[in-house]
């Protein structure tokens, strides 16, 4: 079970305390301080010049509006009665703020209206698109879907690897084995989950616990301390979910792993496979495989799906030729 939080925001101050820090982009606050505190909930920027001249109906609350050279040159071309008339208008709508690009010079009026109307005028020295592609991916950060997970996140050839499983059934057990067999640690117990893109799961552990395991019967290990810094890493993609079930006798299990199974994190589909526990099953060496096997499924070898098409063939050349023994005697 993933415990979903939503974010309900970054606030504008934020954003320029955390760019100030980073340096990804550089912000200036020209007007508007009374609203540092409005939140963008939007990480897309709009670039939505036609709202200038009235077309405003997809202008959209919690999206940065951004104003390039070709709004400002238009700002510019207008009279003082005309500019102080469409920035009045713009700015009644609950934008978060308005960056200015390419280190253009804002007419007055826009700076007295963003100030009027406490919304926060900020201005970049970096162009148009530049400025539009770094700020959404900072907000993608900030604004991407996050949630926790019960379970232990590993590094395993390349190959981000989900092991789930009740409490008890040896998920830290299992991770300490594949630690020991060289591969990395990057967090047990509970693992960060957070959609990037749209596209992907990250995953990652929390600060406090990073690089520690809770190992029945030992406690609490360093793995990082005790095997090494190549030993563990601080993020890593999901790209296959391991879901450790006890062994059921009589239950039915997949005998061929033909057909895919999926499990759904933050909305994203991501390769399954669901590992039978039972005493003398050597489950690190299991999962490991299972990782073995989806990169070879990633690169278009599927094992199951050969093996089921070689016997289809032979099953279809064994008929033909059965018929064609039959027609043969009908003959004689």
């Amino acid at each position: 079970m993933v415990q979903i939080h939503e974010p309900a925001g970054v606030t504008i101050r934020t954003i320029l305390r955390d760019l100030a820090a980073t340096r990804s982009l550089d912000l200036e606050l020209l007007a508007g301080g009374e609203g540092l505190d409005r939140r963008i909930t939007i990480p897309h920027t709009q670039k939505t010049g036609l709202a200038l001249s009235g077309f405003d109906a997809y202008l959209r609350e919690g999206r940065v509006l951004v104003f390039g050279e070709s709004e400002i040159r238009y700002l510019e071309g207008l009279d003082q009665p005309g500019r102080t008339a469409v920035l009045k208008r713009i700015l009644a709508y609950p934008l978060p703020c308005v960056l200015v690009t390419d280190g253009l010079e804002p007419p007055v009026e826009l700076m007295v209206e963003a100030d009027r109307a406490h919304v926060p005028l900020l201005r970049t020295r970096t162009a148009t698109p530049d400025a539009m592609s770094r700020l959404t991916a900072v907000l993608d950060t900030y604004l991407s879907a996050r949630g926790v997970v019960h379970g232990v996140l590993l590094d395993i050839l390349g190959l981000g690897v989900l092991v789930m499983g009740e409490s008890g059934i040896g998920k830290s057990e299992c991770a300490l084995d594949l630690v020991v067999r060289g591969h990395r640690l990057v967090a047990d117990d509970a693992v960060e989950l957070r959609c990037r893109a749209q596209s992907f799961v990250l995953g990652s552990c929390p600060e406090l616990t990073r690089h520690h395991m809770e190992i029945r019967g030992l406690g609490i290990i360093n793995v990082q301390d005790m095997f090494g810094i190549a030993s563990t890493r601080t993020s890593k993609r999901v790209e296959l979910v391991v879901q450790l079930e006890r062994w059921e006798p009589g239950r039915e299990y997949d005998r061929l792993g033909v057909d895919d199974s999926f499990h759904e994190l933050l909305g994203i589909r991501i390769p399954m496979v669901r590992m039978p526990v039972a005493p003398g099953r050597n489950v690190a060496i299991l999962v490991e495989v299972a990782a073995r096997n989806q990169l070879l499924r990633n690169s278009g070898h599927h094992a199951a799906r050969r093996l089921v098409d070689r016997v289809n063939r032979d099953l279809e050349l064994a008929t033909i030729d059965s018929d064609t023994e039959l027609e043969s005697g009908e003959d004689l």
